[in-house]
């Protein structure tokens, strides 16, 4: 086999369920040439092999089983030993579209860039939960424009389920560190440091089905929260004031609920009038009014958990002589690949 251009890093644990999708759509692409596919088992006690035969006449597949580390470490991993030059990072949960390695080429020819990142989608067999779920984090009327977009060029966040990365920005970084959720914009500002650009390719998106239900997702954006406040001291002139939104709108309701009960009712015509204009948004993008009324439930929970998270690690961030480490073990690996 002709060297592959490509190699897709994919970190998974106990989801043989999501492999078998995600490998039938990558058998499934358009594109004509050569391109690996590195799967890292990160300590699976349910493991993919059988998933991973079957698809072993269809693909170019390497296969690794490892101790759990995470998935940054996984990928980091799966990168050093993949054959390719540009590595495209996806998470298990993901379906590709037919033309994903076309778009991806043409951006790369167009106008190369070191590293970049992918839009994701709903894809028509998502269920509506998931799609509202999807909504909120994708919206720019949420936080789904906080990492930029296609016209920030050069500032753009990619995120690691759909993320593209030379070897050389990957030498230079050494990848991802050990912060999970988090380790996406961690590579992305230490990426910018090493004199690498990033960049949006709005037409190389992936279905990201998101299997989770509203009381992980309530933990996965809490965390997200609590995370943000760590990167911007990690990283100073990072932050933004845009990571303040969650936080500032949860604060901006129970401020309305007072002043509500005084008989001034400006604040809460003004929370309903932007969650009927959620409504909205998501009714026209996914036609339907279920999902549409699930998508405002998904940003309220998303404003709530992401918004108390970031007050929290914000105050014992700057208040606190303890390394975030310690004051947040959850959100860190310990176990690391030896070098």
């Amino acid at each position: 086999m002709a060297h592959p251009k490509y190699s897709f890093i994919i970190p998974v644990f106990n989801r043989p369920e999501e492999v078998q999708e995600l490998l039938a759509s990558l058998a499934n692409q358009t594109y004509n040439k050569p391109f690996e596919v590195v799967l890292i088992e990160d300590g699976s006690t349910l493991d993919s092999e059988h998933v991973v035969a079957n698809f072993k006449d269809k693909l170019f597949i390497s296969y690794y089983k490892k101790d759990n580390s995470g998935p940054g470490d996984s990928r980091n991993f799966g990168m050093r030993r993949a054959k390719a030059d540009y590595f495209i990072v996806l998470d298990s949960d993901c379906i590709m579209p037919k033309n994903y390695l076309e778009e991806v080429e043409k951006e790369l020819n167009a106008d190369f860039v070191h590293c970049f990142g992918g839009p994701d989608a709903a894809h028509e067999s998502f269920s509506k939960v998931q799609k509202a779920i999807n909504f909120a984090m994708t919206s720019f009327l949420t936080t789904g424009g906080i990492r930029g977009n296609k016209k920030s060029v050069g500032k753009f966040q990619p995120r690691s389920f759909n993320m593209g990365i030379s070897r050389e920005a990957f030498k230079a970084t050494q990848g991802f560190g050990n912060i999970h959720p988090g380790e996406d914009p961690d590579l992305t500002f230490r990426i910018w440091k090493a004199g690498f650009k990033t960049r949006l390719f709005p037409k190389a998106f992936v279905y990201h089905k998101r299997r989770i239900d509203w009381g992980k997702f309530k933990t996965q954006v809490n965390k997200f929260g609590m995370v943000r406040p760590i990167l911007n001291s990690w990283h100073p002139g990072t932050a933004k004031l845009t990571y303040w939104f969650p936080t500032l709108f949860v604060g901006f309701i129970v401020l309305s609920l007072i002043m509500a009960l005084f008989g001034q009712f400006i604040g809460i015509y003004l929370v309903f009038m932007y969650l009927w204009i959620l409504f909205i948004a998501s009714l026209l993008s996914n036609k339907n009014v279920e999902i549409a009324g699930l998508s405002v439930y998904a940003v309220l929970i998303q404003f709530f958990g992401y918004g108390w998270g970031f007050l929290k690690s914000t105050f014992l961030i700057n208040f606190s002589k303890k390394e975030p480490e310690i004051l947040f073990p959850k959100l860190f690996f310990s176990k690391r690949e030896i070098k």
